[in-house]
């Protein structure tokens, strides 16, 4: 992650998980500025992202569950740091469809970082 959008600018940071989700603040030409689940700020070439919607688990142990429902079967439980892919976010709605590894299920909007409040995700 560099200071500004060009290779003039510093590196501030540099990432050593791939695929972590980020959100995208600004862009200019070929360069984004992202905002990270710590609430880092910083500017990254458009190659180094993909289109891949991913998540990431925070606060404490979630709950997977097989249906959008508080009482639904659990599918596994995900530690807080755990990256998983989002499949389906409807707007608007509490509960996103989400994959960890094998594991499909559904999870909670609020329980992890990946998805806006209000923002679709197909």
């Amino acid at each position: 992650m560099r200071a500004g959008p060009g290779t003039r600018y510093p590196i501030e940071w540099t990432y050593q998980r791939r695929e972590l989700p980020v959100e995208i603040i600004r862009e200019f030409e070929l360069w984004r500025r992202i905002r990270d689940m710590e609430g880092t700020e910083g500017w990254v070439h458009q190659s180094n992202l993909t289109g891949r919607r991913t998540f990431v688990v925070t606060g404490e142990e979630r709950v997977l569950r097989r249906r959008p429902e508080e009482n639904a079967n659990v599918v596994a439980r995900l530690k807080p740091g755990v990256l998983g892919r989002i499949r389906l976010c409807e707007a608007g709605q509490a509960w996103c469809e989400v994959q960890v590894g094998e594991h499909r299920g559904w999870l909670k909007r609020a329980e992890f970082f990946g998805a806006m409040p209000g923002e679709e995700v197909k």
